[in-house]
């Protein structure tokens, strides 16, 4: 079975970030996805870009990832670890997470559309602080290109 390149752009419509930080978030939220949230290759990353101060965007990527989990009514669509281009729900993640500091409103819509609830206070301020942990570590997840 092959998969035409329309197909492909359909599911993966959007290229992966540029900026490492967004790429070690996206990597992070893949593993969480997929091996879930005690996953040994997420930790191990950020342990590598952050050294001892790893923990706490580990835990807050953890706390954002269970609380898209609890609440999402709908599926969240990742991509596999390998995959060079994100799917639309990816995209939508980490534009709220790289937003919602500086704009809460927008973070605070992306996740509602991206988990298909209103309700998502808890999402939004893991996002906010997620995106704090990587600033304060020298990482700042800055607007998608």
């Amino acid at each position: 079975m092959t998969i035409d390149t329309d197909s492909l752009s359909a599911i993966l419509p959007h290229p992966i970030p540029q900026q490492q930080p967004a790429q070690l978030a996206l990597f992070t939220i893949r593993r969480m996805a997929i091996g879930g949230l005690t996953d040994a290759h997420a930790a191990n990353a950020l342990l590598g870009r952050f050294g001892k101060s790893y923990r706490r965007p580990l835990v807050l990527l953890r706390a954002l990832m269970a609380e898209l989990a609890r609440g999402a009514k709908r599926p969240i669509v990742v991509a596999p670890c390998c995959c060079a281009r994100m799917t639309q729900a990816e995209t939508m993640l980490l534009s709220a997470i790289t937003a919602a500091n500086a704009d809460a409103g927008y973070a605070h819509e992306q996740l509602s559309i991206l988990s298909g609830t209103g309700d998502c206070i808890g999402a939004l301020t893991s996002a906010q602080a997620v995106s704090q942990a990587f600033a304060d570590l020298g990482q700042p997840l800055n607007p998608l290109d």
